[in-house]
């Protein structure tokens, strides 16, 4: 595959090889590389204009009806005297876990911080979890974000040079909530449950008010401690899901049970910003090519892709999607893809 021409010394010490690249007449360093990814280098400095009004624009062609009207987090208002219900379950809709979920909005917030709402144009930074970002050394950059989305258990601590330590929002769900909430976090990090069944509701509420654990339901066991402050804790609507599902992946809101399929955390991520920046940058996206069984997913520890074989998730379709993004301009990646 054919990238721009870039300059071999930066693609080396960014530990790609380049045995295989060309040069042509008059190129001097900067050459034609037969590499498997397309490139883009960290933005060091991101104290850039930020285009304000611009996103909708460009995701328009993305996403048909693209609108800002829904709330990022489920209000506990809401859910009195409700009129129009959700015709989809978890996760695109909350029909059948209105009462659960009622209790769990009653002992969390829902409120954006005003430092954040009142900002004239949002930089954001969406953080993935993959390989690519080992020795990257993008903490820096990735600091200077106005907004900076992790997801699930992916560590910050041990990790700032090449990850950053600023978090903003944090995306998880019981089974990837396998972080120290304090240490991993910053004091004012929002922790965004993603709903994915009702029993994910149960299990926040059995936290939260330190009730009797309840162990089945999950197909990875949950903590059984979580040392989270709930005022810190919001729930993601499930329209967000539900937009990245129809919208970007065409799946269908109503399944077979035996093939459903799931847009990621990361993707999820993703639309998410787009309905809440200006300016949207993602790092550490992607997957290794298929045929390299050896090679880590994550930039914290040893899983392959072998383990993603019984995932609900296309990551191939996924892929895709991220990759229109780009094309379109709509994002802007600061690793590879």
């Amino acid at each position: 595959m054919l990238c721009s021409h870039l300059d071999l010394s930066l693609l080396a010490r960014h530990g790609k090889d380049v045995s295989s690249c060309k040069g042509g007449p008059g190129w001097g360093n900067h050459h034609l590389c037969c590499l498997p990814y397309s490139f883009s280098f960290p933005v060091q400095d991101v104290r850039m204009t930020c285009p304000r009004g611009e996103m909708g624009k460009k995701v328009t062609l993305l996403i048909g009806n693209y609108t800002r009207d829904h709330p990022m987090f489920l209000h506990l208002n809401d859910y009195f005297w409700v009129k129009n219900r959700s015709p989809y379950e978890l996760p695109y809709g909350t029909k059948g876990s209105e009462d659960i979920l009622l209790r769990v909005l009653a002992i969390t917030s829902y409120s954006v911080p005003e430092s954040i709402q009142s900002m004239k144009c949002r930089r954001c930074a969406v953080v993935g979890n993959g390989h690519r970002l080992r020795n990257s050394s993008m903490g820096e950059a990735i600091n200077k974000y106005d907004v900076v989305i992790r997801l699930n258990n992916a560590p910050v601590h041990g990790y700032e040079a090449d990850v950053g330590s600023k978090t903003t929002m944090r995306l998880f769900y019981p089974e990837s909530a396998h972080f120290d909430p304090r240490r991993e976090n910053n004091p004012d990090t929002l922790l965004v449950l993603v709903p994915f069944k009702p029993m994910d509701f149960q299990w926040l509420e059995m936290i939260l008010n330190d009730k009797k654990r309840i162990r089945k339901g999950f197909w990875k066991q949950p903590p059984l401690i979580w040392d989270a402050n709930p005022e810190q804790v919001r729930i993601l609507n499930p329209y967000f899901m539900e937009i990245t599902a129809a919208k970007l992946l065409n799946l269908s809101m109503k399944q077979p049970r035996k093939i459903k399929q799931k847009p990621t955390t990361g993707l999820l991520a993703i639309t998410l910003a787009l309905h809440f920046c200006d300016l949207v940058h993602i790092a550490g996206f992607g997957y290794p090519n298929s045929a390299n069984k050896k090679q880590t997913i994550h930039y914290y520890e040893q899983i392959t892709l072998k383990s993603m074989a019984a995932s609900e998730h296309n990551v191939s379709h996924e892929a895709l999607a991220i990759k229109r993004m780009l094309e379109l301009g709509v994002v802007k990646n600061l690793t590879y893809f």
